[in-house]
């Protein structure tokens, strides 16, 4: 048994990202063609292009505002005339600011989190799922994080639009299901990545004893999550918050 993406288009939004990049390399190295989205940094989303087709696979790189409908709508347009139709969509992307209280948070952070995980994750449905609907079949996928179930000092912004964004998911799962459309979620905890690598960051020993696995987690652990759910092997998956966090949180019943 293996994942097959062969013949699978792809789109990962936040693609020049720690985590967005190897979720990306992944979705390729399972054999789908991948489209990159980016805001800013071109030269790594050319990078990254050329890696995938190294592997042998399509990929395109396109510049977009997942805060806007309409920069949305011409991203899904960019990818079509590209690759074709979106088989996966992957909604990564989110705005970074500075965390601190409730008291002293700018309005405009928790604004930047509605727009950037609930609102991506609105226009990406409203733009994507529709040629799903017409193949019967598909699979939407949002990052959400640990942090929507830990409520911790300092996270408010970031909680809210992320239990928003949870939100979504779930009732488009519902409406979407019979349209054998799958709609997950997968919740990193605190993950290395390759700036941590480089940095050497990866340790956190603080963290780690909340952590039942007592380590952090890996970016490619969290990709290894996210590709699981892309494939045919989780056709019965729809619905779901799923925490890749070393168990540091666990969802209740």
């Amino acid at each position: 048994m293996k994942i097959d993406l062969s013949g699978k288009v792809a789109l990962v939004t936040g693609a020049t990202g720690e985590l967005g990049r190897v979720i990306a390399r992944s979705l390729a190295e399972c054999g789908a063609d991948v489209a990159l989205h980016y805001h800013s940094n071109e030269s790594k989303a050319a990078e990254l292009k050329s890696a995938i087709e190294a592997m042998g696979r399509r990929a395109v790189a396109v510049k977009a505002d997942i805060t806007k409908q309409g920069s949305v709508e011409e991203m899904k347009q960019a990818v079509e005339a590209g690759l074709g139709q979106a088989d996966i969509v992957v909604a990564n992307a989110v705005v970074q600011y500075q965390w601190t209280s409730v008291l002293e948070q700018p309005a405009e952070d928790y604004a930047s989190q509605f727009e950037s995980c609930v609102m991506q994750s609105v226009y990406l449905a409203k733009s994507f799922i529709p040629a799903m609907i017409e193949k019967k079949g598909g699979r939407f996928i949002g990052i959400n994080t640990e942090c929507s179930m830990q409520n911790f000092p300092t996270q408010s912004a970031y909680v809210a639009g992320k239990r928003g964004m949870d939100g979504v998911y779930r009732v488009l799962a519902k409406e979407v299901g019979e349209h054998q459309i799958t709609v997950n979620q997968v919740a990193p905890g605190w993950t290395i990545s390759e700036r941590d690598r480089a940095n050497g960051t990866e340790r956190s020993e603080g963290y780690e004893q909340s952590v039942p696995l007592k380590r952090r987690g890996t970016d490619q652990e969290i990709a290894n999550a996210v590709v699981f759910l892309a494939s045919d092997l989780a056709s019965f998956i729809t619905g779901a918050y799923i925490p890749v966090s070393g168990g540091n949180v666990m969802p209740s019943i």
